[in-house]
């Protein structure tokens, strides 16, 4: 709750921030000299940048279940689920969080964690995990995602998101204004110029803040797998699964908790992934050892 109340007021102040650089930059005044409502702009950026992925937060849980098809378990469904619930709940313990949910998909080896309370969150793995690593190795994968949902993970990437969203949907509206008005010499009102640069700016404003929360995204993978280790009392069991997980297929997810999982099967440039490469989170943890 008390990162549900940061991410709220993280909105409001960088609306606040957004207003003084306005300010200072004179944009305020030029946006109204030319009968632009610039407090409806800010509103209307910040209500579909945060609340776009608030609502995406909140309903994280059923859309991930939805998308991989994942059924949850309560441990009365055979020796391997009873295990798997077991696990979960007693890593949580250690961690000092609330029982996850427990699912089971079927899929390539691959795991993932989501929600937007620290007391309530998901832990779903693939039936291609369970059954291509020891116990040992799979306990490391639910220790690392778990470790996502002791380190509020999905509401932090969730507030960078709603932070980036905010500026890509004012920006790309101002930049709108100033082609509109300067290049195709539209009079009051929002001309093609206007909505043709949107539009372009949107998209190349998300690529740019697609690689800021990728970049954000890799920095928690690694503390995740720190925490698999702290929690295990070894980073060998982590470093194991990880080894495993090289050689095998990683199972693709849907993009609302790819930067949960525990792989990832992008394969654009390392500076969209996601995940940090399994070569370079082997080392950290044997560096950390």
């Amino acid at each position: 709750m008390k990162r549900v109340l940061l991410l709220i007021a993280t909105n409001l102040a960088v609306m606040v921030v957004l207003s003084i650089v306005v300010s200072i930059l004179g944009l305020d005044r030029w946006l109204a000299a030319e009968g632009i409502n610039y407090g409806a702009l800010l509103w209307f950026s910040a209500i579909f940048g945060f609340g776009g992925a608030f609502i995406s937060l909140l309903i994280s849980k059923w859309m991930a279940k939805m998308s991989v098809g994942a059924h949850t378990l309560d441990g009365s469904e055979g020796t391997t689920e009873f295990w798997l619930v077991q696990t979960v709940h007693k890593l949580a313990d250690k961690a000092g969080i609330g029982h996850p949910e427990v699912a089971l998909y079927e899929g390539e080896p691959n795991a993932f964690a989501t929600g937007a309370f620290r007391d309530s969150a998901l832990v779903a793995v693939s039936s291609g995990l369970v059954q291509s690593m020891s116990r040992e190795e799979v306990e490391a994968v639910l220790g690392h995602e778990v470790s996502h949902v002791a380190n509020g993970d999905m509401v932090t990437l969730t507030l960078i998101q709603g932070v980036l969203n905010t500026f890509v949907f004012f920006l790309s509206r101002v930049v709108g204004y100033v082609i509109d008005r300067a290049v195709f010499r539209s009079e009051r009102g929002q001309g093609m110029g206007f909505f043709f640069t949107v539009m372009v700016c949107q998209i190349v404003f998300g690529i740019l803040a697609s690689a800021i929360v990728a970049w954000f995204s890799r920095r928690r993978e690694f503390r995740a797998d720190r925490g698999s280790a702290n929690l295990l009392g070894s980073p060998r069991p982590m470093i194991g699964a990880l080894a495993r997980l090289g050689g095998l297929h990683a199972g693709g997810l849907p993009d609302s908790v790819k930067a949960f999982g525990i792989a990832s099967e992008s394969r654009l440039a390392q500076l969209f992934a996601t995940h940090p490469p399994i070569e370079a989170r082997i080392a950290a943890l044997q560096a950390s050892a």
